[in-house]
């Protein structure tokens, strides 16, 4: 038997598309290894259901980084300086003053060599205090030492400031523009294009606007007016690329569900192809072993299950029933059980049931139940190898469009939860072509994979294919 394996794994050696295919599967069980040791699926779904809130440091819908690679104008990575994390650009001094207040100045620090704007500009802060609320003012310096007045504000326990969402500063920063030019621009100006923008004849206009390249500075000056009293401030300069994969609408890092979209596809394909395979296989030597009664309800059962249309009554399940992964594992294999394959096995069985062998077997008294799993089944498992291969990506296709049509599970982190939330967000009318591209491209090269490997199983297996 071992020699027979060896035979066979030399044979899928020697063709190329069986390398390929071996290779792709390779790569995505790695990846599915990596996935469930380093990102833990519990930890996984928190992260991926959590929404906004947990996601507050990361730009919304912003391209994966690498397209920096391939675009002439290099846009912005994400910028965060926080006082409590320290480090380099960031400088805070405490100076006390009368019997208890304190003086606070913050100095945030950073270098922006990008061609574009970033996408948001926010300010998180954490306030220690007993009754007197601290009191705060910050200040833009921009590289060519142009400042501005951002805001004057009044602090709670912690909060946050959204620069970009303020139009008091957005209207302060056209008035200034007017002032300064003695016309306003023919675009609505926005915190983030007016705080990074170069203030000359080229910022009237929003095809001719760039942002000033250097060294920016943020100074927030505020009062402490109870002893021990302390504020800390985390500025964050929203990007428009971010990590792997990008985000999308709700700020979560895409890598997640395309990693963890990985193994959940795999074992959902594999588990679904072999186990209606197996079964459908059990049924049907039953059905030809047996015949009379036992072959006809079997096959009377099978072809009434091959009329009812089965995506039909397995979307009525999902709207009915919300079912996490496994369980509509489960009933995609109860609804499949009963196909086609069930009819082809039987013909396949009632042909090696008038073989010598087995004959052979019934007169030494073997019962049925051996006869069958150890005559029978094994006999045809080798050429079932190659539709067995095949069939896996039919099912990774299928959780992919439950998945998409909103009826997958609501919690498991996949590739069709990519594509329909890319879809419900206008994500190709909105130019977020990556949104879509990347699950998409996981799923064909899962197909890829399965087929170059399952047509190669083909031909070794069905000898009449090796001609063609």
């Amino acid at each position: 038997m071992s020699r027979r394996v060896k035979e066979r794994l030399k044979e899928i050696l020697q063709y190329k598309p069986a390398l390929v295919g071996l290779g792709i599967l390779v790569l995505l069980i790695g990846i599915s290894i990596y996935t469930v040791i380093m990102i833990p699926y519990s930890k996984a779904a928190y992260l991926w259901r959590a929404g906004e809130g947990i996601w507050l440091e990361c730009p919304r819908n912003a391209m994966p980084s690498w397209v920096n690679l391939f675009l002439p104008k290099k846009l912005p990575e994400t910028i965060i300086l926080d006082t409590q994390k320290g480090g380099r650009g960031i400088a805070k001094a405490v100076v006390p003053f009368g019997e208890k207040a304190s003086k606070i100045r913050i100095e945030f620090t950073f270098n922006y060599p990008y061609d574009d704007f970033p996408s948001e500009i926010n300010l998180f802060y954490t306030a220690e205090y007993n009754r007197s609320s601290p009191h705060i003012t910050i200040y833009w310096i921009k590289p060519n030492g142009e400042e501005f007045k951002i805001k004057e504000l009044t602090l709670k326990k912690s909060g946050a400031y959204y620069v970009s969402n303020d139009e008091k500063v957005a209207q302060n920063l056209q008035k200034r523009i007017y002032e300064k030019f003695g016309k306003e621009p023919d675009y609505t100006m926005s915190p983030e294009i007016g705080l990074f923008a170069r203030e000359d004849e080229s910022i009237l206009k929003i095809e001719t606007v760039t942002p000033i390249k250097g060294r920016y500075m943020m100074i927030i000056e505020g009062t402490v007016f109870e002893r021990n009293a302390n504020v800390d401030v985390k500025l964050v300069v929203y990007g428009k690329v971010y990590g792997v994969a990008g985000t999308d609408h709700l700020r979560r890092d895409l890598s997640i569900a395309l990693l963890w979209g990985t193994p959940i596809a795999l074992s959902f394909g594999v588990i679904a192809a072999v186990s209606i395979a197996f079964i459908q296989m059990i049924i049907a030597a039953l059905s030809a072993w047996y015949s009379n009664k036992v072959d006809f309800v079997i096959q009377k059962i099978t072809e009434i299950n091959m009329i009812l249309p089965f995506l039909p009554i397995l979307i009525m399940l999902s709207v009915f029933y919300s079912f996490n992964i496994w369980m509509l594992l489960i009933v995609v294999i109860a609804l499949s059980i009963f196909g086609s394959g069930v009819k082809t096995y039987r013909a396949v069985f009632l042909q090696i049931k008038e073989f010598p062998y087995v004959e052979a077997a019934k007169a030494y008294g073997a019962s049925n139940l051996r006869i069958i799993f150890l005559y029978l089944i094994p006999k045809i498992l080798p050429t079932i190898i190659p539709s067995l291969v095949l069939s896996v990506s039919d099912f990774v296709f299928l959780e992919a469009a439950l998945a998409f049509l909103g009826l997958g599970d609501p919690v498991a982190p996949t590739w069709g939860k990519i594509i329909d939330d890319a879809y419900s967000m206008g994500a190709l009318y909105k130019g977020y072509f990556y949104w879509v591209l990347e699950p998409s491209f996981m799923l064909i090269l899962t197909a890829l994979g399965f087929a170059l490997l399952g047509f190669s199983l083909d031909k070794i297996f069905n000898p009449r294919l090796k001609e063609i």
